[in-house]
């Protein structure tokens, strides 16, 4: 995941804000002294997070939804530059990459839940199928040892996922 940054500003000091948070946080950091060079930049990659002057959203707001559309899962910002320091502006910076790494934590979570989910119904359903062939009387003993094989694999399988259940319940 990126965190790199981009700052959007036509301030004289944004280059210095930047090489004050690169240093900082050990992060890139790009710098737009305009929104549409902006444009051209979100174009060209991705950002963890973009910090956009508010006066350049004002001024223009339909090049600033451009920018936001743009800026794709990159966290915005929007900083009154006059107003606020290097400091705050680190500080908004700092802020915002660990609320991003901290909803991608959660996605994580939340996506491998449903697919242990899903995991688990699929299982249950191959054993159980398999189960009901085996006690079928019309079952072709030529075939009870592969389907009694297929029960043991789906049961293994039932089992690390069940284990897993107690994993995640300990580190979630």
């Amino acid at each position: 995941m990126n965190c790199d940054v981009l700052i959007v500003s036509t301030m004289e000091d944004a280059a210095s804000c930047a090489q004050a948070i690169s240093e900082q946080m050990k992060v890139g950091v790009e710098v737009a002294a305009n929104a549409r060079e902006a444009l051209t930049i979100l174009r060209q990659r991705e950002f963890g997070v973009v910090v956009v002057e508010e006066n350049m959203i004002e001024a223009d707001s339909v090049l600033g939804d451009q920018i936001w559309s743009l800026a794709g899962l990159a966290l915005p910002l929007q900083i009154n530059f006059a107003r606020s320091g290097s400091a705050r502006l680190i500080r908004e910076v700092k802020a915002a990459l660990n609320r991003r790494d901290g909803e991608h934590v959660l996605a994580r979570r939340a996506a491998t839940a449903e697919l242990e989910n899903e995991l688990k119904t699929s299982v249950t359903g191959l054993l159980l199928e398999s189960e009901l062939v085996l006690r079928e009387p019309a079952t072709p003993a030529a075939l009870q040892p592969r389907l009694r094989h297929l029960v043991e694999l789906a049961g293994v399988l039932r089992e690390r996922l069940r284990q897993t259940d107690g994993v995640h319940a300990r580190v979630g």
